[in-house]
């Protein structure tokens, strides 16, 4: 084992127990520098080295010294400020602020400071702009204060002296005088003692040979032959190293590609939309009535700049008109009142990213699969569980023998592919039926939980659209799915830089592992 140790160790290192069992087990590291032509800095490296390893221990030792500032030194010279007004009040008693810095000789930038440690100390009192001196400051005319004194002190000694050297009257002067700038600097220097333990002893006694060492091998070594020669040092494989933190995917954006990666593998292309859209597109366009409580200020930001949109073709506004107010021909009775234009105009930050289906509905004819993914924005209260911005992934497919157990399978086949089981029931939304709300299964709750709605496009949304065939479609929530994949409770750890929680995550996350 001491012989593993001893073929571990760097050449320096062993220089540097040959110092210490030499001078008696203890030395400074200077000292080991000179006997061993080393400099400090290679000194002190192999000593932490030795040190983790057992080998020795390195004691610490800080004194802390006081010099004189910039005005310490003219103040130990020539007095402090309000020592100086002390000595003009001993002549009239009582002196105006304005003529402090006339008649006590010191700067007009230093009255005011004067005048607080005046106060402060009890040498003089201040009514009404009058300084006045006391009693107290008349018995300090007869002798310095202690941090006078102090500095006076540091002034004679011609060197900086130590606090721990300092008598407690003068530390507390010290504490006075640290609370003013530039008049006295606070130093520190270390001193390192070493010390041989009982594991370095025993290497000691066991002996070793100090000879150069070959770190690696060159073209040279090779062609002479030399390298048979060659004393290698051996390392120690499990010795402490660096910790990596590689760069690596956001954990919320993982989540993310990995559902653009599987819709991708089922068929489906994948579009984008805008952050700002109309509230034609976003509500009218999805038979969303225009009093429809999602349209309130509550639930949806509006945007002043720009405050109104261009809305799509006369046509498309007209068959959406129709369909609101008295179903169009659809066969529905519509919503039974005056749809607006200008509140389709209107700009808002869309939320929800069905508006980018309406969008490619309208552009594209059928048999098609779309999905996309985009940031969505909701007038939310920020708590554990709810944010004012948030994912979806939207998707839709549409073609003639499209039908509503399609739509359950494919939702069925994506959370199976993200290692889930998942269950539907029954819900409501203003553009689809039948309707459906999604909800999977978390076994360590031994509960279900809802993460996002899906149907049958309404005909009053597909008729103005000019689509004649069934569409299926859903919505549904990532940061929701992001937190129970990573096992987190609160939905801003997905936005907060918790450095110390992003690196302690994998570089890769497995869903088929769950």
């Amino acid at each position: 084992m001491i012989d593993k140790m001893i073929n571990q160790m760097h050449l320096y290192e062993k220089k540097v127990l040959k110092a210490m069992g030499e001078a008696g087990g203890e030395a400074l590291p200077e000292d080991v520098a000179e006997r061993e032509d080393l400099n400090i800095k290679q000194v002190m490296s192999a000593a932490g080295a030795l040190e983790s390893k057992g080998i020795i221990e390195v004691e610490k030792d800080v004194d802390e010294f006081l010099s004189l500032g910039p005005s310490g030194a003219d103040y130990a010279q020539e007095g402090l400020p309000e020592r100086k007004i002390l000595e003009a009040l001993n002549t009239e008693q009582t002196i105006h602020m304005k003529d402090l810095s006339s008649k006590s000789g010191i700067q007009s930038s230093e009255v005011k400071i004067a005048i607080g440690w005046l106060l402060k100390k009890g040498w003089a009192a201040l009514d009404k702009g009058q300084v006045t001196i006391t009693p107290q400051g008349e018995k300090a005319l007869e002798k310095p204060g202690i941090d006078e004194i102090l500095l006076k002190t540091i002034l004679d000694s011609g060197k900086m002296l130590t606090i721990d050297g300092l008598s407690s009257s003068l530390k507390e002067g010290f504490q006075l005088l640290k609370k003013r700038k530039g008049l006295i600097n606070l130093n520190k220097s270390s001193s390192y003692t070493l010390k041989v333990t009982p594991k370095g002893q025993e290497i000691l006694d066991h002996g070793f040979e100090i000879k150069e060492e070959a770190t690696q091998l060159t073209h040279e070594h090779l062609k002479t032959g030399a390298w048979k020669n060659l004393h290698y040092r051996g390392y120690d494989i499990n010795a402490e190293h660096p910790i990596v933190f590689p760069g690596k995917m956001h954990p919320l954006q993982r989540t993310i590609e990995e559902i653009r990666r599987i819709f991708l593998n089922l068929g489906f292309t994948e579009s984008r939309g805008t952050i700002l859209e109309s509230a034609f597109w976003n509500f009218d366009c999805l038979f969303q009535p225009q009093d429809h409580a999602a349209r309130e200020m509550q639930d949806t930001f509006y945007v002043k700049s720009p405050e109104s949109t261009q809305l799509p073709s006369d046509n498309l506004v007209e068959k959406v008109s129709e369909a609101h107010e008295d179903g169009g021909q659809t066969g529905s009775e519509g919503w039974g009142y005056e749809w607006d234009k200008d509140v389709a105009r209107q700009s808002v930050l869309r939320t929800h990213t069905t508006c980018v289906s309406a969008r490619f509905l309208a552009e594209n004819k059928p048999p098609l699969k779309m999905f996309s993914v985009g940031r969505v924005f909701r007038r939310e209260t920020i708590t554990y569980k709810h944010l004012p911005e948030f994912h979806q992934v939207e998707g839709i497919v549409a073609a003639e023998d499209i039908n509503f157990k399609n739509l359950l399978g494919i939702l069925k086949e994506f959370y199976h592919q993200l290692g889930f089981e998942v269950r539907f029931r029954p819900a409501y939304f203003p553009y689809t039926y039948l309707s459906t709300e999604c909800e999977i299964y978390l076994p360590e709750k031994q509960s279900w939980i809802e993460l996002g709605g899906s149907g049958m496009f309404r005909p009053e949304v597909l008729e103005p659209l000019g689509v004649e065939t069934p569409v299926a479609a859903f919505g549904l929530g990532i940061e929701r799915l992001a937190m129970i994949q990573l096992g987190i409770k609160d939905i801003r750890m997905l936005y907060q830089s918790d450095l110390g929680w992003l690196r302690n995550l994998p570089v890769t996350q497995l869903y088929s592992e769950k």
